[in-house]
């Protein structure tokens, strides 16, 4: 709900304060007054146009406040989804800059905002229906949801089957797209297939291969050297054969003196460590048995595994992983018609719930708009278009408009006359037709919420009497589930409102002033004589203003 305005130096209004309350707030002056000015000063606030010439002439900027209710979870989220932070539980401030050499700025609760952001929440803030609005009721891309609401028709079966539908189809399109280009490969699929296959390259072989190379590399190296060492101990000769004849030797001896004792058993340990050392030689020897053909053999294999990792720009640890890949999709190319059969069937079947759930949520539309034609229609007679028709169109739209939200494409028509062709609202409502058609919309709708302020411009133009009764007592009941502010000529609908706004002009001789003040209900009662009567206010327009106010 709009709580408060705050104006500087827009045309004819240098600086104005107002603050609003729930229901039926009403504005009224004299022509020319500057009600306009009023409107346009809240439409700037809400990112229409910012026009260099709303700038009082002499200021160099003009600057409009609007503070409203703190905003609900869905419009907070959508502030914060565009950077500016709400603080719960407090108020919305809107503010727009306009310079008088040109540009604008834009700030919601005090942080930069564009002009864009604010005609995005402006529709969740305030509906404002004039002559030449096109937006709210009369924008047909918003019919469907409102009727909708009016016949609670909840699309969310159509939006879970329509979800299933499109996955299922994009699952098909990637499907065709993978077998198209896997069968455009698959000589290159079956040739690589088998290359690998006879290659059977295994996980870390190339690291193994590279081991044993480097080992029987090495072992080459140093098959001389240990020949000689073993010839060094081996043999009648050797080194070891020696020192078991010297310990003979000192066994017979060992006895006679202590040091031949120690040298005996020096030798001893010197035979037993010769034979360890014996030992590990022979394995040594083992481990590395230099065999030429089987270093060429491993030679081979591992520079076919590199070439082909070169080839398919992998590791050779990765060729394994490509060979299973490939295979793979080989598998799938091969499998491809079947699988495409069972995709094919998932859409039909997907297809065949949208169409269902679709068709089903149509009819509830059709019963809907009969419903809100009916209620339409018992609002036109009392606003004095008795001779007009309207109803709500329900057509089936070609696939390409097909959505979540059904087939259907809704839009509200009317006939003015007898015999005349139906066509949208605004191709043929004349000005004041058109705000009482969307009155008249607005009570049948009345339950379906909407913005939180409606602001309605002159919506009784060129009426008067018992027309001009029946929009005042409209507009009063649907002010009691909204704020609702109406500019008006009308004594009528002026009489049935909770707070009167009187939009004045002033001239000091140089500068002419547009104000506004809230009037008392002795002002009231003078201003809905001065409507009833004109400039001369006269007793019995007194009277009659009481009745209204009484009847109000």
């Amino acid at each position: 709900m709009l709580t408060a305005l705050s104006i500087r130096d827009v045309v004819l209004i240098e600086a104005l304060d107002l603050d609003f309350g729930a229901g039926l707030g009403v504005l009224t002056g004299e022509t020319g007054a500057g009600k306009s000015i009023l409107l346009d000063a809240l439409g700037l606030a809400l990112g229409g146009r910012g026009d260099s010439g709303l700038v009082r002439h002499g200021a160099g900027q003009a600057v409009v406040t609007a503070s409203f209710d703190p905003p609900d979870a869905s419009l907070s989220a959508l502030l914060d989804g565009n950077g500016v932070e709400v603080e719960p539980g407090e108020p919305l401030l809107v503010r727009r800059v306009v310079k008088a050499d040109g540009g604008s700025r834009a700030f919601i609760n005090n942080q930069p905002a564009s002009a864009t952001l604010l005609r995005e929440i402006a529709p969740r803030l305030v509906e404002i229906h004039g002559q030449h609005d096109d937006r709210g009721l009369l924008a047909a891309r918003g019919h469907r949801a409102l009727l909708d609401a009016f016949g609670r028709c909840d699309p969310s079966e159509v939006a879970r089957a329509w979800i299933a539908y499109r996955t299922a189809e994009a699952d098909l399109a990637t499907a065709r797209a993978e077998i198209e280009t896997a069968a455009r490969d698959r000589e290159w699929l079956e040739h690589t297939v088998a290359e690998l296959d006879k290659l059977n390259p295994l996980p870390g072989e190339e690291e193994t291969l590279a081991d044993q190379r480097r080992t029987m590399q090495r072992a080459e190296k140093i098959a001389g050297d240990l020949a000689a060492i073993g010839d060094f101990l081996d043999g009648s000769d050797g080194g070891l054969a020696q020192l078991r004849q010297a310990a003979r030797v000192l066994e017979r001896v060992a006895e006679d003196h202590p040091a031949l004792a120690d040298a005996l058993a020096a030798i001893d340990r010197a035979v037993a460590e010769s034979g360890v050392a014996e030992e590990r030689l022979h394995e040594a020897r083992l481990a590395l048995a230099y065999d030429p053909r089987t270093l060429e053999d491993d030679e081979a294999r591992l520079f076919e595994l590199r070439a082909m990792a070169r080839k398919h720009r992998v590791q050779p640890d990765g060729l394994a992983t490509l060979a299973a890949e490939l295979t793979a999709r080989l598998e799938r190319l091969d499998a491809g018609e079947g699988g495409i059969a069972k995709l094919e069937k998932t859409v039909a079947t997907a297809r065949a719930a949208y169409d269902k759930a679709a068709t089903a949520l149509t009819a509830r539309r059709v019963a809907a708009a009969t419903g809100l034609d009916a209620a339409v229609a018992g609002e036109l007679a009392p606003l004095k278009l008795d001779a007009a028709r309207f109803r709500t169109v329900v057509a089936t739209q070609s696939p390409d408009g097909w959505s979540g939200a059904g087939k259907d494409r809704v839009e509200f028509e009317i006939s003015t006359n007898p015999g005349a062709p139906f066509a949208p609202l605004t191709k043929i409502a004349s000005g004041g037709e058109l705000s009482r058609f969307i009155l008249a919309l607005k009570v049948a709708l009345a339950d379906q919420g909407g913005a939180a302020t409606m602001v309605f411009d002159e919506i009784d133009r060129g009426v008067g009497g018992a027309v001009a009764s029946a929009i005042g007592e409209r507009l009063a009941r649907l002010a009691r589930a909204t704020q609702l502010l109406v500019v008006t000529h009308s004594p009528q609908v002026a009489a049935r409102g909770a707070a009167h706004l009187l939009i004045a002009k002033s001239s000091d001789g140089t500068v002419t002033r547009t104000g506004v003040r809230q009037l008392c209900e002795a002002e009231r009662r003078e201003e809905i004589a001065r409507m009833l009567s004109g400039a001369t206010v006269t007793d019995e327009a007194r009277a009659q203003a009481d009745r209204l106010l009484e009847t109000a």
